[in-house]
């Protein structure tokens, strides 16, 4: 078996720098440690954290007065900052610098009087944190579905923002959409560039290999977007560590491509080099 590595796999930039940031935090055993939300969407990392004494809460109202809270790099709605600062509540902020760039452009737009329109998924963490700062009132589009059930208005100024995480080639389908039915739109291309090279390499990998491994978390918005990415070329197998590799299937291929989502830490993917080296 010949295992070929992507370019760019595992932590990124904005994850890397947050886990270092909540790993001081947790080891300086000063205080109490709450992170608001999973750090990552990596339950074995996040793991790691908790053995430390980090507890991870679901709302501001479960941390208690005058104590610490992680903001993930996935950021969070500005009424989180009003919320916390109520509660004397001291802030870790993690939130990735591009994260928070499309937060200070959707918020300058919004009082400007623009219709804020997020690509991306609106469910995920990052989004919600993005229409946080608009008031909750912008229009979030995953799918060209989802772009033919909605209304758009042109007597209204729109700008565009988009997940960080979205695959480019959704983006540019809606966004050309956009441009063909708005008089008045300002687009905003907020998509990691981190992200871009990512899909890139594993699609440029997928070509040179018989099958792909991903791994990541199962509800990693990146991770799931590589396996997407893989599945267009080879047969493309999921995972989040090397006990669900399938040895039976994955003997099949002589030639295995290996790539991870922004959230993986090194240390599981080597595990996963390791167990396929060892077969």
């Amino acid at each position: 078996m010949n295992i070929k590595i992507s370019k760019n796999a595992g932590f990124c930039f904005g994850v890397k720098r947050a886990m270092k940031m909540a790993w001081n935090e947790v080891v300086s055993g000063e205080d109490d440690i709450y992170a608001l939300g999973p750090l990552i969407h990596n339950k074995q990392a996040v793991a790691k954290y908790e053995e430390k004494g980090l507890k991870t809460v679901a709302e501001v109202s479960d941390v208690p007065y005058n104590k610490n809270m992680i903001i993930r790099s996935h950021g969070v709605a500005e009424k989180v900052y009003k919320d916390s600062l109520i509660k004397d509540i001291n802030i870790i902020d993690t939130t990735c610098p591009f994260v928070k760039k499309i937060h200070d452009i959707a918020n300058e737009y919004y009082i400007n009087g623009y219709k804020i329109i997020v690509i991306g998924d609106a469910k995920h963490p990052e989004v919600i944190g993005i229409n946080g700062w608009c008031n909750d009132s912008a229009i979030v589009i995953n799918s060209m579905e989802e772009f033919n059930n909605i209304k758009l208005d042109n007597s209204l100024r729109y700008c565009v923002v988009a997940q960080t995480t979205i695959n480019s080639v959704l983006y540019n389908e809606i966004k050309d959409a956009l441009k063909a039915n708005l008089n008045d739109v300002v687009f905003n291309d907020t998509i990691c560039s981190a992200t871009k090279t990512r899909q890139q390499a594993a699609r440029d990998l997928s070509k040179e290999v018989e099958c792909m491994i991903v791994i990541g978390g199962k509800h990693s918005s990146n991770t799931q977007k590589l396996v997407k990415v893989c599945e267009e070329y080879v047969p493309t197998f999921a995972i989040e560590t090397k006990d669900e590799i399938d040895k039976d299937e994955i003997l099949k291929y002589s030639e295995v491509g290996i790539t991870a989502g922004a959230s993986t830490p090194d240390w599981i993917i080597e595990d996963v080099i390791d167990y396929l080296k060892s077969l």
